[in-house]
């Protein structure tokens, strides 16, 4: 039995706690959540599993999976780090996924005892006696009707044998011959006269699951009958008790022309009596074969057939059985059940399913603080270029929230139930970047998997795409791009057809692209197409009288990544923090908050001067940088050795002083931001900028 701990006992923990109870593979050993009142938490207590606040010490327990519930990022990159390598991390994601359809279940199960509900109120409103037994002949369903008849109550039968109640019942008879007796007249105990129809209950694969029992009290007919001989009379009272059925009815005589409906056949098709009676049986089907003619033909019941019936193409589910007088046959009828209900609840959920897998875009306006003219500017551009499918080009400063805006965009757009895709220009290497953004044919290249592959654009299409760093995209890659623009056209590597997409493109630049054109490196005619709704996003060094309400935002953020509880930060320190010029924006307020955070005692609240990290000129950092990496130089090992130990000091110190800013960074270095990245990998630099 494997052993897993659950990290995070809210609403989605005790979801995923209450699945995992129910097995017998899996063992749940411990629930861990800051909130000793969490619902899990109580559940696991109540069922004698181990609870508690902290899940490092659990670790060293003999642990299988980890389920990661709280959301946090910071807690599954720290679990993913600390945790044995045989030990499987299930993300929050999934578990969130699990605990919405753990919702959909209990709505679905309210939904399914409702039609239950409906389903027994209509089997306890028809005029029918109703007996119903299970393959062993007991009893399991006798509704209200047949207790008027038989005059016992419904708790005395359920589960008692078929003869037990009704002594001289053929059920039992009908379970071994599995053939239906129809209108067959009997007399009960208490001297009633029915007439009853007996039908197996038999699966499409044939099994046997019981027989049913349908019966009118036909004592008042019979005295009738023998009163009364006119024959048209005798017609109108059977049609009477058909037309009592709550249930669509129709027969067919044995030419299969339509005798006999009833109004809740009307109700359900949309059929008048002038569009059925005397027609062929075919005349109420849309889609689908006439069953009457199939059961007029083989003379054997047909049970559970879907079809469309009435110009509205109503989905129904059709029995039907044959009537046979004295060996002959008559004709047949049919009971139709309406389907279209359930099969749209059905529809609606799936929908709604899809909907909430498209739903990757985090942030919307409200998550976005500004109070400045430029940053209320940028905001009121931002709403006006979601509601338009114009090309947006975000600038700005790196940590200036670009991405933010991206989102936002997106989420205040018609597009927002549609996929939002993010791709950092930078990030992927630039013999991989055209066939990520555009895909592949099968055989592109050596490599391409079979069938080809859906790039990007394809995977956002009615959506948003957001490509981050445009600056730096290759003069191939920026010709197909404009293509897009221009025709709404892509073409895979290695195809030639070309693929209409209806794609809304959001890009942002760091980088002077006006320079970029006059080098040549980035195409003029690319810069009017994407710069067609520019927004300038403000550095924070012009706004910092943000920086306030800016902290206080991102103080609540890292007490849930970091559970902690500080309150606030101090006047002073608010004034220290905007005598800074910010070089970082956004990003390096958060960062030096975090860093103060971090070393802060668990007793203090407020975040105060002694907190905070020294704010110095960058002229100071390159100063002392430089006296670090003359100090650093090592004379050993080959030339090439000593470079690569050099230019990895040197990128990693350049990082630090800028705060982890990849893109000032580049700048400083001389390098492309695709070139830097590079290197961060081939030195293995990544990890350490990004603590």
């Amino acid at each position: 039995m494997q052993n897993i701990m659950i990290v995070g006992a809210g609403k989605g923990g005790s979801a995923i706690l209450k699945i995992l109870k129910e097995s017998e593979v899996l063992n749940v050993s411990v629930v861990i959540d800051r909130n000793l009142d969490a619902p899990g938490i109580l559940l696991a207590q109540k069922e004698g599993i181990k609870t508690g606040t902290d899940w490092q010490p659990f670790l060293t327990e003999n642990l299988d999976i980890i389920i990661e519930v709280t959301g946090d990022e910071h807690v599954f990159q720290k679990l993913r780090n600390e945790k044995n390598q045989k030990t499987i991390l299930i993300p929050g994601s999934v578990a969130f996924l699990v605990s919405k359809l753990m919702e959909e279940k209990e709505e679905l199960i309210e939904k399914h005892q409702y039609e239950s509900y409906l389903q027994e109120l209509i089997f306890n409103s028809t005029n029918d006696g109703m007996v119903v037994i299970d393959h062993q002949g007991y009893i399991f369903l006798f509704n209200r009707r047949a207790e008027e008849m038989m005059g016992v109550d419904k708790e005395e039968t359920i589960g008692q044998y078929v003869t037990e109640i009704i002594p001289h019942s053929r059920l039992p008879i009908i379970l071994q011959t599995r053939r239906i007796e129809t209108n067959q007249e009997m007399v009960l105990g208490n001297g009633r006269k029915i007439i009853t129809t007996r039908i197996p209950i038999v699966e499409e694969n044939g099994t046997l699951i019981g027989a049913l029992a349908v019966f009118k009290d036909i004592t008042e007919v019979v005295k009738l009958a023998e009163e009364i001989t006119d024959l048209k009379e005798i017609q109108t009272m059977l049609q009477a008790i058909i037309h009592s059925s709550d249930d669509a009815i129709s027969v067919v005589d044995e030419e299969g022309r339509g005798i006999l409906i009833n109004p809740a056949y009307t109700r359900l098709t949309g059929l008048t009596k002038e569009e059925v009676i005397g027609k062929p049986a075919t005349a109420d089907i849309s889609e689908g074969e006439s069953m009457h003619m199939k059961v007029l033909q083989t003379r054997r019941a047909v049970r559970g057939v879907p079809m469309r019936v009435g110009p509205h193409k109503r989905e129904v589910i059709v029995n039907v059985a044959p009537i046979i007088v004295t060996g002959k046959l008559k004709g047949s009828v049919g009971v139709i059940h309406d389907m279209s209900e359930m099969k749209s609840l059905s529809r609606e959920l799936n929908r709604a399913r899809q909907l909430i897998r498209k739903l990757e875009a985090k942030y919307t306006f409200e998550d976005i603080i500004g109070k400045s003219d430029e940053m209320m500017l940028a905001i009121e551009q931002a709403k006006l270029g979601a509601k338009t499918p114009a090309t947006v080009l975000l600038r700005g400063e790196s940590g200036t929230g670009k991405e933010l805006f991206a989102h936002a965009i997106h989420n205040a757009s018609d597009r927002k139930y549609n996929k939002f895709i993010r791709v950092n220009c930078a990030a992927i290497s630039e013999s991989l970047l055209e066939s990520e953004l555009f895909g592949y044919e099968e055989g592109a290249f050596s490599g391409a998997i079979r069938g080809g592959k859906r790039g990007l654009f394809e995977e956002a299409n009615n959506g948003s795409i957001f490509l981050d760093e445009i600056g730096e995209l290759s003069a191939n890659t920026q010709a197909k791009l404009l293509r897009v623009l221009q025709e709404n056209e892509i073409i895979r590597v290695g195809g030639t057809k070309p693929m209409t997409i209806n794609v809304r493109i959001i890009a942002a630049t760091n980088v002077n692209l006006e320079k970029g054109i006059a080098k040549g490196s980035f195409r003029e005619d690319l810069y009017y197409r994407l710069n067609r709704m520019p927004i300038h996003i403000p550095p924070l060094r012009k706004r910092k009288e943000e920086i306030p309400s800016l902290s206080e935002r991102l103080i609540q953020k890292i007490n849930r990544d970091y559970g902690r509880n500080v309150e606030g930060i101090t006047q002073a320190a608010l004034h220290f923090l905007m005598e800074y010029d910010w070089p970082g924006n956004v990003r390096e307020l958060e960062n030096i908050l975090g860093r103060a955070i971090i070393f802060m005692n668990y007793s203090e609240t407020l975040i105060d001067v002694p907190h905070l990290p020294q704010l110095t000129s960058n002229k100071l950092h390159n100063d002392h940088s430089d006296d670090q990496i003359q100090d650093s130089i090592s004379l050993e090992g080959t030339l090439s050795e000593m470079i690569e130990k050099h230019e990895a000091k040197i990128i990693q110190q350049t990082l630090a002083r800028l705060n982890g800013n990849k893109t000032q960074t580049a700048k400083a270095l001389g390098l492309s931001v695709r070139n830097l990245y590079y290197k961060l990998e081939k030195y293995n630099l990544e990890n350490n900028s990004m603590q």
